[in-house]
This record gives C-alpha cells, structure tokens and sequence, in this order.
C-alpha cells in the first residue's frame, strides 16, 4: 500500500504528467456530456428503452451508450476506425499505398489524411442506417430535412470525436482514439454490475461474487494473453576500429503471441450478419435457411460459436501475416549488422522468424478464440446480457490494451524523472507496441 501511495505522489509530483492528465479527464469528459445531448427533432422520451440488441448492442457497449441515446455521438469514432481498417487492407492490396506505408512518418501523414477523408463519406453512409433505427414514435417531424439535418449532425459529432482524440493524444496519456472506445465500454461497467446484483439478489450474493472471481481469472487471462511475447535472441557485432568483436551486444526480438491484437474479432464478428441475413431471403422456402437463420441469429448456439470461433483462428492468421513482416525484419536486422545466434542472415533469418511466428500464433489465435466467445457462455451460464459482455470478446481485449498502454506511457515518465517503475519487476507491454528488432 505504501508503494501505490508513493508511486501516485511520485505522479503527481511530474508537472508535465499531471497537466496530461488532468487534460485527458477533461477531454473524456466533454465526450461523456456529448454522449447524453440528443440529436435535434428526436424526443428522447419515446426512445426505445433497454438499450439496442444485436449488432446494434454491440455497438452501443463499445459507444457506452450513445447509440441508443440517439446523442450527437451516435456513431462516435467507429466510422474513423472502419476507414482504419479499409486503409490498412490497401496498403496490402494497392502499390501506391504500400509506397506511401514505406515513406516512413511522411508517409504515415499522408495516409492519416486519406483515412480522414474517407472517414466523411462512411459516417454520413451510416448515419441513414442509423436514422433507420430510431424509433419513429420518437422523431418530432420525420422527413427530408430531419433526414439531411441529422446527417450532418452526426458527421460533425464524428469529426469532433476525432479532434478529441487527437487532443488527447497530442496533449493528454495514450492514444486518444482508442481511450475514447474505452471509456465508452467502461461507462457501461457499473451498471452492469448493478443490474446483475439486483437480478441475483439476496439469495444468490454467492453466485455473484463467484461470477466476480471469474470475470478477475478472465481479465488476467486477457492481460497474459496480450503481454505474452516470444524473444528471438539476436546478436551484434560491435564494432573497434577496423575489426567487429562478436557477443558485444545480445538483445532480442519481441513476437508478441496475439500480434492481431482486437481486430480478428471485429473482422469475424462484421462477416457472422451475413449467413442470417442470406438465410432470411430462403427462409419462407427452405428448410435449411430457416435453420441456419435461427442458428445464427442466436449468438449463443454452439453453430454459432464453433463458425465464429473458426474464423477468429483463420483471421489472427491474416492479419499477423499483413501486419509482421520477416522478410523486413530480417533484412533491418542485417543492415545493422546483427543476427540470430546459429541462422545464417537474409533469407534463413526470415524463414526462421517465420516459422517461430507461426508456431506461437496458432495458441495466440485459439485463445482469442475462446475469449471471444466466453460472453455467450457467460449468458447461457445465467448470468445478465449487459454483464456477460464483459467476459470477454471485443469489450474486454480493448479495455485491457488500453489501460496497459496508459500504465506504459506513465511508467515511461516515472522512469525518465528515475522515480521507480509502476512495477517492481518485469515491464509493461501495451497492446499499441509494434514487433520490431530491438535496438
């Protein structure tokens, strides 16, 4: 206890940190009021009550409620973090991109101000499906106008989400764009735990806090999953005069287990719609597409999960593809004259990476996998639809990456004013730190 004490004063005590901090509480807060203030022309008290379901819930868990506010946030960051992921499958698939990915930071501006423009079109693309899901008893005058006039709201709120984010990048602790999502999932927390204490009551105070314990073993499971690396040893030659001295230098290279982090999840999760969407086509007709449109439209039957869980496996398997390069690592590696201890440089380094690579990523997948479908074994184990989001899937893996990433950040300003670390030993790893060569 004496420890966490000295280690908040020691916080508090950087006049660079604290003013981060307090900014970053300052811009979260501004995105909190803006979460409850409702769009013009809708009458929140006809809103549908009980929050959205489906997709829909999903969402709204991620925009802690903003979505079902029918709030000027609506869409929130989501539309800005889709033109992400449509950047990052160029990069892979268009030379122009994969150039500007080579240009370094130059490169890196240029495609941030691609992915700000293309995130105009997509919010207000999703702003008619959203207007689409506000109950019609709620709009005061539904027309062109209303239409027009919450489409624009929307994208200026989506535009504004962005600002903040950056703010509290440039200003404040972490990626703001990714705090923003956090703190729209921890918003719901609380009465999540509420509402499941009220439902066990009295009698089942035991159940729920053996629900507790298990939701602690779950988020540690989470926390191992994302620090979990694999360190391929490499060696330096140092360099005295004309000669190099071998074993000078020995450090490694991180391969993180999980290098898909999140996104797997969001990519098997966007493609799960389609078999019950298709279904509901043939469904008066057939059989099968009534069943299969049954089947996946409850996301607790075990159809479901085994398909969901599937794809979670062949998607970490993609995206650690596109996102980790050997053959880039092997050659940085031997520009700066090291190597792996008994592989020969160049094209045996890069296939020794990547067989390691491949090996540890097959559990990194299959534990995603089964973190991704806990919450529905959580809901069919009894316990409430709001809690059991939390027992893992998207929700959880951000919000662990997040608060690792915010405790990497301050540790980094404890140790270079040389207070001590967050930890006594071992470090910090966010979900945000990249497989490169160590240097």
């Amino acid at each position: 206890m004496n420890k966490f004490i000295t280690t908040i004063k020691n916080i508090f005590a950087i006049e660079d940190l604290r003013m981060r901090i307090f900014n970053t509480l300052f811009f979260i807060a501004i995105y909190r009021l803006g979460s409850f203030v409702v769009l013009p022309g809708v009458d929140a008290t006809r809103l549908k009550t009980g929050g959205a379901s489906g997709v829909f819930g999903i969402l709204d868990t991620l925009l802690g409620g903003a979505f079902s506010n029918a709030s000027i946030f609506a869409l929130g960051i989501m539309p800005y973090i889709s033109a992400s992921i449509v950047l990052q499958l160029l990069t892979i698939a268009v030379p122009y991109f994969q150039k500007l990915q080579k240009e370094g930071e130059s490169g890196r501006k240029k495609i941030n101000q691609y992915t700000r423009i293309l995130t105009i079109p997509i919010v207000m693309a999703q702003s008619v499906g959203f207007i689409a899901t506000i109950n019609a008893d709620a709009i005061i005058n539904p027309g062109t106008f209303f239409t027009i006039t919450t489409m624009l709201i929307i994208t200026a709120g989506t535009l504004f989400c962005m600002w903040l984010g950056e703010k509290i990048t440039d200003k404040g602790i972490g990626n703001g764009i990714s705090m923003i999502i956090m703190i729209g999932i921890v918003s719901r927390l609380p009465g999540a735990i509420i509402g499941e204490a009220a439902a066990k009551g009295m009698r089942g105070s035991l159940i729920f806090l053996i629900e507790l314990v298990v939701l602690f073993l779950v988020v540690m499971a989470v926390i191992v999953l994302t620090q979990a690396v694999r360190r391929i040893p490499v060696q330096y030659a140092k360099q005295v005069g004309s000669t190099a001295q071998l074993n000078a230098q020995r450090q490694f290279i991180p391969m993180k287990v999980n290098a898909a982090g999140v996104m797997p999840i969001i990519f098997a999760q966007s493609l799960m719609f389609v078999p019950a969407i298709l279904a509901s086509v043939w469904q008066n007709d057939s059989e099968t597409a009534s069943y299969i449109g049954v089947k996946f439209s409850d996301y607790t039957s075990w159809q479901y999960n085994l398909v969901f869980a599937t794809l979670i496996i062949v998607f970490t398997y993609f995206y650690t593809a596109i996102s980790v390069n050997p053959n880039q690592i092997a050659d940085d590696l031997k520009r700066s004259g090291g190597f792996v201890p008994g592989v020969k440089p160049g094209r045996d380094t890069s296939e020794y990476i990547d067989e390691v690579l491949t090996h540890i990523t097959l559990p990194g997948a299959v534990a995603l996998a089964l973190i991704a479908i806990f919450p529905s074994l959580a809901l069919l184990a009894g316990i409430t639809r709001p809690f059991s989001a939390f027992y893992g899937g998207t929700s959880l893996i951000i919000m662990v990456g997040v608060v690792l990433d915010t405790l990497n950040q301050v540790e980094s300003y404890l140790l270079m004013r040389h207070y001590d670390g967050m930890m006594k030993t071992g470090k910090l790893r966010g979900r945000s730190q990249n497989i490169a060569m160590a240097s």
